[in-house]
């Protein structure tokens, strides 16, 4: 299974000292943070990537239901709480799984689970790209990488290249995280084509794509462990 990063905010450090021995336990969880307030959370959010939240509801300052709401639409939520009056709130809101407390070890492992079924059942082989007034049916297997050039982007892929008037961090929250990584704030690459690391730079086909200091950890850890 691949690797899945996330982190807990709980204003109980009892409740987030548990989930943490939790995520212990499974070695495709990689925990990149553990938060009493939701909003210390903010900036590690918006500088990596984090595909799984594990969120308490009833919090000062931001409830956790008000919180998932500033998360990009990548990133999946787990909510945990003690209160079962927020279900279907929480489910409202399209989270994974909803844990009440306390939380037993069987039933976190069946919520982690869900996000690989999520992932499957929601990820398509294609992915439909405007350039111009044309519209492009691409098979994501095609794409090897995808380069920002000011307010577009251009695709490249297998035999040919498209450019289109699209943000990288809207394209970024767009692309299934198990095949695409953002590893410079100018590239994001398909994992499946890169063929290794030199010095700072990713190898894709003849290609050299760099990596920025602030994505450089992540690409070693999870393209190359």
């Amino acid at each position: 299974m691949k690797t899945i990063s996330c982190i807990i905010i709980d204003d109980e450090e009892l409740a987030r000292t548990l989930l943490a021995t939790y995520v212990a336990k499974l070695s495709y969880l990689k925990i990149k943070g553990s938060f009493e307030n939701a909003l210390d959370a903010l900036p590690i959010i918006k500088n990596e990537k984090v595909d799984l939240v594990f969120l308490d509801i009833q919090m000062p300052e931001i409830r956790g239901t008000d919180f998932a709401k500033l998360l990009p639409a990548s990133t999946q939520v787990i909510f945990t709480t003690a209160y079962s009056d927020y279900a279907i709130e929480g489910f409202e809101l399209k989270a994974l799984d909803y844990l009440l407390k306390p939380i037993r070890f069987e039933r976190f492992v069946d919520a982690v689970n869900r996000m690989e079924m999520s992932k499957t059942s929601e990820e398509t082989d294609f992915i439909t790209i405007k350039s111009g007034y044309d519209l492009n049916k691409v098979k994501l297997s095609d794409i090897l990488y995808v380069e920002s050039e000011s307010e577009y982007v251009m695709f490249y892929l297998k035999n040919r290249k498209i450019l289109s008037y699209l943000s990288l961090k809207k394209l970024e929250n767009t692309l299934p995280p198990n095949s695409f990584m953002r590893v410079h704030r100018s590239f994001i690459v398909n994992v499946n084509h890169v063929s290794g690391l030199k010095g700072r730079d990713l190898i894709v086909g003849e290609k050299h794509i760099p990596v920025s200091t602030r994505y450089y950890e992540q690409v070693k850890n999870e393209m190359f462990n």
